[in-house]
């Protein structure tokens, strides 16, 4: 059976993969982006808990992190901006991921320009994304 923490990651790269970006989870960067983007989930780190006792439960903010990539000539900022709201979007239809995750919240894009040597630049931004749930148990 899986962790909570492994169910509510799980659920998010599914709640992904509808969108037109290749999606992936915990991989590196590819030597060619797909001319949709990329999509790249981190698992990221649950950080340290507050406990509360009787029962005893154990609630986090774990911070996942999506890396968001695109190249494209022409209209790159504009595919961009398109890949940004379509995850938002995504996000927004279910914030608990199916009951799974008490709320999920992202943070603004944080983007930068990626020149590369005889091709199109890469526009990429790394998204933050707060997962609050709560467990049984720390390995739970």
């Amino acid at each position: 059976m899986p962790t909570t923490r492994e169910s509510i990651l799980a659920a998010l790269h599914a709640r992904l993969q509808p969108l037109a970006a290749l999606t992936l989870r915990d991989e590196v960067l590819p030597e060619r982006i797909p001319a949709s983007g990329l999509i790249i989930l981190h698992d990221g780190q649950p950080g340290e808990p507050e406990v509360t006792l009787s029962p005893l439960r154990y609630h986090y903010q774990h911070r996942a992190e999506l890396e968001v990539v695109v190249q494209a000539g022409t209209g790159r900022a504009s595919a961009f901006d398109d890949l940004i709201a379509a995850i938002g979007a995504a996000l927004e239809t279910d914030r608990s991921l199916g009951g799974l995750c008490d709320w999920v919240e992202p943070d603004a894009p944080v983007s930068v320009d990626l020149p590369i040597d005889g091709s199109a630049a890469l526009k990429a931004a790394v998204i933050t994304l707060n997962l609050n749930y709560t467990t049984t148990g720390p390995l739970a």
